[in-house]
Parts: structure tokens; sequence; C-alpha cells
């Protein structure tokens, strides 16, 4: 059954290597989060191909792409729209922002103050919006994909904890590996341009309703009893954890459920393991947690709690 959503991420990842050398990890994570009808945070420092591997996934899965720069001047009708008064019909007619499409790279997004911020709180959870009162339904794979930059914090705006939680991953784009790098220089001699997508064979999915049918597989795909009880240990486990304030919700035991599930599928099984819930935790987890300050004061990280967590969990047989 699952021989679908596989042959279909695998034809991902080739078209996606057309244009992004490794980062398969992240790439992966960003599939999950799409797969899994969630959507993803992806901090990583400027010059790590964010925003190409957004705008290319777009192409290859034959979605709309939409792009907002996230400012400190930035008003939440900017995303939303607004309605706009029509002399000639006497009518008030809705512009619609570019929060109107399939796939939305928020960039920079804590760069914009929380009143902004929180314009995409309705439309990342129940996938609308409301303008002046009436609510205006979004694309049924409507994902946002919004980037942070992790060194440079100065005029910034940390979202919101509750924001934070509706992100179903935090992804990590590092620095690539040197030889990756030195490809990514000799694909460039070689006439490569990232400003001129359109010059790169890349192959869309055949089918336009690929994405939707891939979730629905995924929606398909089982936990057994004892593996939900593992996951949901895991996210209980960072509530009473010494080095944490506060730990994560139930809304991320639904997430390492949904997101464990997804990695199943594109592993090709029809059910989800322990492993699969092991290798998705920290990008589900690691923005949930709240540190305490003497904690971090210590070298602490979200990663290496979770990854104590993950040793001391007991896994079911």
């Amino acid at each position: 059954m699952l021989e679908y959503v596989s042959s279909t991420v695998d034809h991902i990842r080739r078209e996606l290597a057309k244009v992004i050398v490794g980062q398969d990890a992240p790439i992966e994570q960003i599939l999950i989060a799409l797969l899994a009808e969630g959507h993803a945070l992806i901090e990583g420092v400027p010059g790590t191909a964010k925003t190409l591997t957004v705008k290319t996934l777009s192409r290859i899965v034959n979605a709309d792409f939409g792009r907002i720069q996230f400012t400190p001047d930035l008003m939440p009708s900017d995303i939303t729209g607004t309605n706009i008064f029509n002399v000639a019909t006497s009518s008030f007619s809705l512009r619609q922002g570019p929060i109107f499409t399939d796939i939305l790279l928020a960039d920079e997004i804590n760069r914009t103050p929380p009143k902004t911020q929180a314009a995409l709180l309705e439309a990342m959870e129940e996938r609308q919006v409301t303008i002046d009162g009436e609510a205006h339904s979004l694309s049924p794979i409507f994902t946002v994909l919004a980037t942070e930059n992790p060194i440079e914090y100065e005029g910034t705006y940390p979202l919101p904890e509750a924001q934070l939680d509706r992100f179903v991953l935090k992804i990590l784009l590092e620095y690539p590996e040197e030889a990756h790098e030195r490809q990514v220089v000799a694909n460039w001699d070689a006439g490569f341009n990232s400003r001129r997508l359109d010059q790169v064979d890349i192959q869309p999915l055949a089918e336009p309703d690929a994405i939707s049918r891939c979730r629905r597989e995924v929606t398909a795909t089982r936990m057994e009893a004892g593996v939900q009880h593992y996951a949901v240990d895991i996210v209980r486990r960072t509530r009473a954890h010494p080095f944490v304030h506060y730990g994560a919700s139930p809304r991320a035991s639904v997430a390492l459920l949904l997101c464990s599930k997804a990695l199943a599928a594109i592993r090709g099984r029809e059910f989800a393991t322990p492993d699969d819930v092991r290798d998705i935790a920290r990008p589900v987890l690691r923005h949930r947690l709240a540190l305490r300050a003497e904690a971090e004061l210590d070298g602490a990280t979200p990663d290496a709690v979770i990854t104590d967590i993950l040793r001391s969990a007991e896994v079911p047989r």
C-alpha cells in the first residue's frame, strides 16, 4: 500500500538533489512535516539554502508558492489580505494576501512583532483566515515553512510559546560538509544559478494530488498501543526532567505520533516502530522545552535533554 509514498518521496529527493547538495536529514524532516499535515520551523544561518529548498520543493510537488519577508513594520493584513471598497460596484471585495497559497515560506519569522506573528496562528491551526468577521478557507495542503536565523537576535521578537507549539518540527540546517560545499561551488562554476530555477530540468510529480494521496496513506499507517505508550512516556518525561522548567504539551504527543507514522510510511512500512519515534523525537520536541536558567548556564541544550530522556525511557518489546 505504501509503495506510492515511498516512490513519491524518492522522486522528490531525486529532483531536489539537482539543486540542493547534501542536507538529506533536513529535507527528510521537511517532507515528514508536509506528509503529517503540519508546519515546520527551519533554523539555519544565512546562505544554507533554506529558501531555495522550499521553492524547489514547491515546483516538484506542483504547489503554489508564496513568500513573506517578515520585517518589524509588517502588519497582519499584509499577510492575510484585506477587504477593498470597489467604487464601481459600491461593494467590498477581498484582496487576498500571500497566505492564500499552498506552501508559504515565512522568511525570518522572528523579525516581526508578536501581533503580526499571531496572524499566522489561525491559519496554521484551522487552515482558514478570518477577515472582517468572515472566514476564508485556505488550500487543503496549506503548509507554513518558517525560517529563523540562530545567530542574530538583536531586533528580533522570539516566537510566543503558543505559536512555537503549532510547528510539528523544528529543523536545524547546519553548514554543509566540505565535500558538499565543494560540489556547490563546482555546480555554480558549471553554470547553475539558483535565481534561474526555470533553467533546471526539474520533473514535477505526475499526479497533481500526489501529496493529498500520500497524506491519506500516512493516516492509514498504524501505531501499536505499546509504541503509543512509549511516545507518550517520552513526552511526559520532558515535564519531570530536572533541567526543564516546563516540558512538552499533549499536542507534542500527537505530533510525535503523526511524524512517526509519516517517517514509517516514507520507509515503506504500514506501522510505526520505536525506532521511528526515537529518530524523529528531537525535531518534534526541541522547540517545546523551556530549560531552567541554571541548566542553560551549565551548557544544557534541548537536544541533550531529549537524548538523556531517550536513554532512560523503556523501549517496548
